[in-house]
C-alpha cells in the first residue's frame, strides 16, 4: 500500500466551509449520526453513490427526492453490501467498455445503522471483504434499532435500557466488538469516528479515500430519542464518550491498530452515563454501585492493555 500523504485537515479552520447534504429532512433533532454524515459527505464530495440499508437514515429520502447531491439506492436491511457489489461491478464494466470515462467514476458508499452492520448484514459485509470489494462502508451506530422503537441490538451496551430490555438492570448482554470483527478480515482500512471530533473524523475519511479495497467506518451516533436526553446535549455526550474512554478513536491500517486520540486523564464513566435516560436506573432511586463499577472496570481494563 502506498504511503498516505500528510492530511490537509490540521484544525477546525481547515474543515470544509460548505455543506453538501440537503436540509429539511425528517430526521430527529440532535441526531449524532446525521451530524457525522454531514461531515463525512463534505469530505467525500458529490461524486458518490450511497447504498442505504433500511434504518433511520432512509427517513432522509422522501420519494422522489433525497438530500444527496449524487445518487442514492435503498436496499433491505441485510442487502446494502450486496447492492454495493453490483454497483461497483457495473461501474467497472462501463469504464472498461468506455461507456463512461474514469473521470465519471463514482465512489460507492454503503450507509447502514448498527442493526445491519452488527447483525443482519454482517454476513454480506464479510463476503465483500473476502472479495476485496473497492467501497466505503459507514455504520452510524446508535446502539439499538432506532427506526423501530430502540429495541436492543448487537451494539447495545451492557446495562442500557431499551424498549426490549426494561428490567432493573437493563440490557444483560454486551456490545459486540465490530471493529475487531472487521479488522480480522484484514480489509484496507477500519476506523472508529464520532461527529463531535470532526478533525479526527475528517482525517480518517481523507485517508480512506486514498485507498482501494474495503474501507470500514464505525461512527458512534448519540441518539436523543433512543438514549433519552435533550437534543442540545448531543455534542457534549459525544465528547464524553471519548473523554471517558467509552468510545476509543482508533484505526486499523497495514495490519496495525493505532489509537488516534488517547484520553490520558479519563473522566469517570458515570459522567457519560448520567446524562442519558437509558442509564437513569443506575442512579435512581438508588445508586447501583455494582453495575457502575462493572462498566468502569471494563473501560479501565481496555485502556490499561493499550497503555501498558
Amino acid at each position: 500500500m502506498s504511503e498516505v500523504p500528510m492530511t490537509r485537515y490540521k484544525s477546525l479552520k481547515h474543515m470544509p466551509s460548505t455543506r453538501l447534504l440537503g436540509t429539511g429532512t425528517p430526521m430527529c433533532a440532535g441526531c449524532g449520526g446525521l451530524g457525522a454524515l454531514h461531515e463525512i459527505y463534505d469530505i467525500l464530495g458529490e461524486k458518490t453513490v450511497f447504498v442505504n440499508a433500511a434504518g433511520c437514515m432512509t427517513l432522509m429520502s422522501v420519494y422522489p427526492f433525497t438530500p444527496f447531491r449524487g445518487s442514492w439506492l435503498y436496499t433491505a436491511m441485510a442487502s446494502a453490501p450486496a447492492g454495493a457489489q453490483g454497483i461497483r461491478d457495473a461501474l467497472d464494466i462501463l469504464i472498461e467498455k468506455k461507456r463512461i470515462s474514469k473521470a465519471e467514476d463514482l465512489q460507492v458508499v454503503v450507509l447502514t445503522g448498527d442493526g445491519s452492520a452488527y447483525g443482519m448484514g454482517l454476513s454480506a459485509t464479510s463476503g465483500t471483504m473476502e472479495r476485496d470489494l473497492d467501497y466505503l462502508y459507514i455504520c452510524y451506530d446508535n446502539e439499538g434499532y432506532g427506526n423501530t422503537g430502540q429495541q436492543f441490538s448487537a451494539a447495545t451496551p451492557h446495562a442500557a435500557k431499551t424498549s426490549t430490555s426494561m428490567g432493573p438492570r437493563g440490557f444483560s448482554g454486551f456490545k459486540k466488538d465490530l471493529f475487531a470483527i472487521w479488522a480480522a478480515h484484514k480489509p484496507a482500512y477500519v476506523a472508529t469516528v464520532i461527529g463531535s471530533e470532526p478533525v479526527d473524523l475528517a482525517r480518517k475519511i481523507e485517508k480512506a479515500m486514498q485507498m482501494k479495497g474495503p474501507r470500514m467506518i464505525i461512527a458512534l451516533s448519540p441518539c436523543p430519542t433512543g438514549w433519552d436526553y435533550d437534543p442540545k446535549e448531543t455534542v457534549e455526550i459525544g465528547k464524553l464518550a471519548v473523554k471517558t474512554g467509552v468510545w476509543p478513536l482508533k484505526e486499523y491500517i497495514n495490519g496495525e491498530i493505532i489509537h488516534t486520540k488517547i484520553p490520558r486523564q479519563r473522566q469517570p464513566v458515570e459522567e457519560y452515563l448520567k446524562l442519558q435516560g437509558r442509564f437513569k436506573h443506575l442512579f435512581e432511586p438508588q445508586r447501583n454501585e455494582t453495575l457502575i463499577s462493572k462498566l468502569q472496570n471494563k473501560i479501565d481494563t481496555y485502556w490499561e492493555n493499550i497503555e501498558s
